[in-house]
């Protein structure tokens, strides 16, 4: 094009190349323009390729487009027009095609390649979208200009900013050691200033001929020197009165600053460097700014800081400019810990945003389901440097899942601490090596998790605490430790047993509520208090550790190491596996929880296994409903297992040679696959060399036998007799009456002391098994009569079931 040459002695027209070009979208040839991009300015720096420039109005060098991103005089053609469409309203462009006289409006883009075409000078011309920056507000693009700046050579210490950084403790690792470590080991000068109108201002006076210059250290300096200018008659010395911090109309930002004129050495009139310094050197300064450090050779007191959190894309700003800082400064780190946030996204995957109508509002959110539960699913879901994929409905599992679990155990335990007048007494409590194996499990389990948590928070992750309060909450405090407790609790004498009862998991609850404590502090602090507000007074005369009134004030319980006892812990998780394998195999065949089964096969290779199952046997029967355990050596008898092989994970494997790998798997027999499951993986000969194949690699079916259904979990495996005789059949009515009175003790609103009269109308299957079940029935129901009569009518009396398709009358009334 003809407007403006390139300066004398440069270079043009010439190929370079350049790393940040990509074949990914064409030849990988592009244009450069050396003032447009920070990449182009470095390659044509390297290559010798002056940039082009052309003089304003007071004889500056400055580019092609102006500030305002408009083509300059110089460009006859253009001038004036916006290098960008997107900066044109539409009446704008009306107007503009009107002048051009066309149909449509043409953009400067459009013309410059219908100009080329005309003048043959156009090898080809096609549409192309171009990679390039746009406001994150508008979505305009963003023009890259050059301009003069102010720079903190960080480069002189920059092997000391790499070394520090090694000892700072980054969540996750990979932005300390790559992201940031990478920024820092490829550090340049630190680009300091920023043309802005308002914000902190640069601290540089100069005179007009730019050779002498002050830098303004602190208010007083900057105080002395006005005296100065004001001695001279450069300044009045009113303006000395608002220098000072106490006064209310104080302020150093712009444009009140750029009103001070100071005096040179050499009596010059001096002025304040127009530009601002970049907020993020203002943000980098919080640690001195805030206390106020002017100078001192020691940092604040609180320095450096235990920790900081800000967004990942922070590792160019906040995180830089305070390392920075602090290196230059104080030859130290300015924090101990980072923890960089990730993103909060849709639950699709993608980003937030009200243009695209997929952003939450977190205030809708809160009023809805609560701050606590909010934040909880925020930490529980995903670790905070990891990107979020934000589900509104797993809130509302949150709720249910801990909040709910937790608030039903607390008034599960204030129910029957209430009509027993219990209230803890933190210096008379029943020893743990006194209370019965279950209050020691779930001690054990307690400080176990105290270990956990603790050790948990000290490391910043909070995400793998949080679960683990969530499972011990549900999986041992509620649906384990309260539901096998129950019978304790209703007890009438206030035994130590049931003592200890109530101190075990008033204990729970409150450690719980101060290990949750910083993740749902709201929530937390209404259980503390409901569990410690009645006895405060007692607690501050004596000094206990519930003197506190807030759960926020105490101290975290410290883990106990002499209550922690491991082998129990392993039976009762034995228990439990094994009691839900069981649970899952009558779901499998729909079976009822409350009809009675007669044997559990459960194989062992070992005295030691068998030893723990044993000890925890009576409760593995009363929680699957199981009249007997018995032991065997091999599933042959009860279970035929079933081999193939997982061709998608082995493909990666064994490649060309799947096909003699499955077949061999195919032919392992029944003791191999149990080694593989016991072990979780096995050697498998082939014809070249051994290869090691793990469960992953392989699908493993199991074959019941008639009478018996199998449950196998990696290295356990259950057999279920599902066989129901006659007697069997009879208990499970009673069962399920028990549970039909139980349900319609609750709707008539009696108390659970309340004693009752049952009359229950003859039935022909029904009959027997009230008969041969009586006391069970009665005692289970408070019962004080239960009478088998030939009549009933409603509404005295309601109908029930009591099995499938077995209906008969009940009438009950309180005593």
């Amino acid at each position: 094009m003809p407007y403006v040459h390139p300066p004398i002695g440069g270079k043009a027209f010439a190929v370079l190349t350049g790393d940040f070009v990509t074949t990914e979208d064409g030849t990988g040839i592009v244009h450069t323009a050396s003032v447009f991009g920070a990449d182009d300015f470095r390659v044509c720096n390297e290559n010798g390729i002056k940039s082009i420039l052309v003089k304003d109005e007071d004889g500056n060098d400055m580019p092609l487009v102006d500030k305002r991103g408009k083509f300059v005089k110089q460009v006859t053609d253009f001038a004036g027009e916006y290098v960008k469409t997107e900066y044109l309203t539409d009446e704008e462009k009306e107007v503009e095609r009107k002048k051009q006289g066309g149909e449509k409006y043409l953009s400067v883009d459009e013309r410059i390649a219908i100009k080329l075409k005309q003048e043959n000078k156009a090898f080809k011309v096609e549409k192309y979208e171009h990679s390039y920056p746009h406001c994150w507000r508008t979505d305009k693009p963003v023009l890259y200009y050059p301009l003069d700046s102010w720079f903190i050579k960080t480069t002189a210490c920059k092997e000391r900013m790499v070394e520090l950084n090694k000892t700072i403790n980054w969540k996750p690792e990979s932005t300390g050691t790559g992201r940031f470590g990478n920024w820092l080991e490829n550090l340049v000068d630190w680009n300091l200033s920023r043309s802005r109108y308002w914000g902190i201002p640069l601290p540089i006076w100069r005179t007009e001929d730019k050779k002498e210059e002050k830098c303004i250290g602190t208010i007083a300096e900057l105080k002395t020197e006005i005296e100065k200018a004001v001695a001279v008659g450069f300044m009045d010395a009113k303006h000395l009165e608002h220098v000072d911090a106490t006064k209310p109309d104080f302020d150093l930002h712009r444009p009140y600053v750029d009103n001070i004129i100071l005096v040179s050495a050499s009596g010059k009139k001096m002025w304040r460097e127009t530009d601002l310094i970049d907020v993020w050197f203002d943000s980098g300064a919080m640690p001195y700014a805030q206390n106020h450090w002017l100078g001192s050779p020691q940092p604040p007191a609180e320095y450096p800081a235990d920790f900081i959190a800000e967004g990942v894309d922070q590792t160019r700003g906040w995180f830089f400019t305070l390392h920075a800082i602090a290196v230059m400064l104080f030859d130290s780190v300015a924090f101990k810990n980072v923890v960089s946030n990730g993103l909060v996204l849709d639950k699709n995957g993608n980003k937030m945003s009200k243009r695209l109508g997929n952003a939450v509002d977190p205030f809708t959110t809160i009023e809805k389901y609560g701050i606590d539960a909010t934040r909880w699913y925020m930490i529980s879901n995903a670790q905070p440097w990891d990107n979020l994929k934000f589900n509104i409905d797993g809130i509302g599992e949150v709720q249910r899942k801990l909040f709910g679990t937790l608030y039903n155990t607390y008034s599960f335990f204030a129910l029957y601490a209430n009509i027993d007048g219990f209230a803890i007494d933190e210096q008379n409590i029943v020893p743990v090596k006194d209370r019965q194996e279950l209050d020691r499990w779930i001690i054990s389990k307690l400080h176990s998790l105290v270990k956990d948590v603790c050790s948990a928070y000290d490391e910043y992750e909070p995400t793998k605490a949080a679960r683990a309060i969530e499972d011990f909450v549900d999986e041992h405090l509620s649906n384990w430790y309260v539901r096998l407790s129950r019978r304790r609790f209703w007890r009438s004498e206030m035994n130590q047993d049931k003592k200890a009862a109530y101190e075990t998991l008033y204990e729970c609850l409150m450690v719980t509520c101060q290990l949750m404590s910083p993740v749902s502090p709201f929530f937390s602090d209404w259980l503390y208090r409901n569990l410690s507000d009645c006895i405060r007074e007692a607690a501050v005369k004596k000094s206990t550790p519930l003197k506190y009134p807030s759960v926020h004030l105490s101290l975290i319980t410290k883990a106990e190491e002499n209550v922690i006892d491991a082998d129990l812990e392993e039976r009762m998780e034995l228990a439990q596996k094994y009691s839900s394998m069981v649970l899952a195999l009558r779901k499998k065949v729909n079976i009822r929880v409350r009809q009675p089964l007669n044997k559990i096969l459960i194989p062992v290779d070992d005295a030691y296994t068998k030893e723990h199952i044993e000890a925890v046997k009576q409760l593995i029967l009363s929680e699957t409903n199981v009249k007997e355990i018995e032991y065997i050596h091999d599933t042959a008898g009860i279970a035929s297992k079933k081999i193939k092989a997982n061709f998608k994970s082995l493909g990666k494997k064994v490649g060309g040679m799947m096909k003699e790998v499955a077949e061999k798997i195919g032919q392992l027999s029944q003791i191999d696959i149990n080694s593989l499951l016991s072990s979780g993986k096995i050697l498998l000969p082939t014809s070249s060399s051994p290869i090691e194949i793990t469960l992953d690699d392989v699908e493993i079916t199991t074959e019941d036998i008639p009478g018996w259904t199998v449950n196998t979990d990696g290295k356990y495996t259950v057999a279920l007799d599902i066989t129901i005789n006659e007697a069997l059949k009879q208990e499970g009515i009673a069962r399920e009456l028990v549970n039909r009175v139980q349900n319609l003790r609750k709707d008539k609103g009696f108390e659970v002391t309340d004693r009752i009269h049952v009359k229950l109308k003859k039935q022909d299957i029904i009959t027997p098994s009230v008969v041969s079940n009586k006391e069970y029935i009665c005692a289970e129901i408070l019962a004080g009569s239960l009478e088998m009569v030939d009549t009933l009518e409603t509404p005295a009396a309601v109908e029930i079931e009591v099995d499938d398709d077995i209906k008969t009358l009940i009438q009950i009334e309180r005593i």
